[in-house]
């Protein structure tokens, strides 16, 4: 996001701090983006419904608490949808599930000769399944949901440079397992 359109969505969020009547607007500019970071999550819709609302509720419970950090909103509302999604699997005694779209699933990976075969992205797609939650977190968050490191480290509650350092090390464990299974099926 822009500067100037920090500045507009934080004039939004102090309406809404006076007057929860004001909410709604944040809520309609924020819903589809936080149901499909928790749908991914999920891989159910009831499921990314019934926690779409409680971040919802409770934004709007702890709206008065919110300060503005030189963050959009929304990077508030998404820790508050990772702390519910994480919240869930801890009751639930699950692992957290991640749902992958091929078209950005294909964006992680640079393929020199831009053939996608249909193996390989079902092999990337099983490298990323395999990875440990909080390694495919980061890459959800960068490259599925398009958020600055100084985002991620509010969203995950590290340092800027630790979200940095947590993507780019993502990035390279993703490349080596994928160039593995490439080498394991005889591509190389």
């Amino acid at each position: 996001m822009t500067d100037a359109a920090i500045e507009q969505e934080e004039v939004l969020v102090q309406a809404a701090q006076s007057n929860e009547a004001a909410f709604g607007k944040l809520y309609d500019r924020y819903f589809e983006g936080i149901f499909g970071f928790i749908y991914r999550r999920t891989d159910d819709e009831e499921t990314a419904g019934d926690l779409t609302s409680q971040v919802f509720l409770k934004a709007l419970q702890n709206l008065k608490k919110y300060e503005f950090r030189g963050l959009p909103f929304s990077a508030w509302l998404y820790r508050i949808a990772a702390n519910e999604v994480n919240k869930f699997y801890r009751k639930k005694k699950k692992k957290i599930v991640f749902s992958l779209e091929e078209e950005r699933v294909i964006d992680l990976i640079e393929n020199d000769d831009n053939d996608h075969k249909e193996e390989h992205l079902s092999l990337l797609i099983t490298c990323m399944n395999e990875m440990k939650t909080d390694v495919v977190e980061v890459l959800e968050l960068r490259f599925f949901e398009e958020k600055s490191f100084k985002e991620i480290a509010y969203i995950l509650d590290i340092s800027e440079s630790g979200a940095k350092m947590r993507t780019y090390r993502a990035l390279e464990k993703l490349k080596d397992s994928f160039d593995i299974k490439i080498k394991d099926n005889g591509e190389a």
